[in-house]
């Protein structure tokens, strides 16, 4: 196991690393990032085959964060990141990996599914400088937020902020 869990620390540095290039005005930055997360994602279905969802226990937390954030990443490969919804949530059950996880991978499923979210962390754009969430199953931003913090996840508005693109 301390092998893959050197390759997932690894492969969550690369993310990281590669990350601005998402959103870049750089396409050949972006077509790099789409190819990088394809990659990443066909290696942690592999990896699920194998040895079922990385936990912390296993693999440790960074490690296990890393597993977490190929299966955010991974938005053009929806069974990877449903099969991953959902051994993430039976190791939640367990008590076995972090409910906030859980949180975003769940909307990123639902949003990449085209449907309404749950807990506001998806953003479906910007408006007036604004981050506008893609629209929930609840309209009510202060019961979105409630969920939110069951979950340990800041209120919207400060969780935009800390995560706001930063001026030129």
């Amino acid at each position: 196991m301390a092998e893959l869990a050197a390759e997932l620390r690894a492969t969550g540095e690369e993310q990281t690393r590669a990350a601005p290039s998402a959103h870049s005005e750089d396409f050949a930055g972006q077509l790099a990032w789409r190819r990088l997360t394809a990659e990443h994602g066909d290696r942690l279905d592999r990896i699920m085959d194998e040895y079922g969802r990385p936990t912390a226990a296993a693999v440790g937390a960074a490690a296990a964060t890393a597993a977490w954030r190929v299966a955010q990443h991974a938005d053009h490969q929806l069974g990877v990141q449903r099969r991953a919804l959902r051994l993430l949530g039976e190791a939640v059950e367990r008590g076995g990996a972090d409910r906030r996880h859980l949180a975003f991978l769940t909307d990123r499923v639902l949003v990449n599914e085209g449907r309404p979210q749950l807990y506001g962390t998806r953003t479906a754009g910007v408006r007036d400088g604004a981050p506008v969430p893609w629209p929930c199953a609840d309209p009510d931003p202060e019961r979105v937020d409630a969920l939110r913090a069951r979950v340990g996840i800041a209120p919207f508005a400060e969780h935009t902020a800390r995560h706001a693109p930063r001026a030129r």
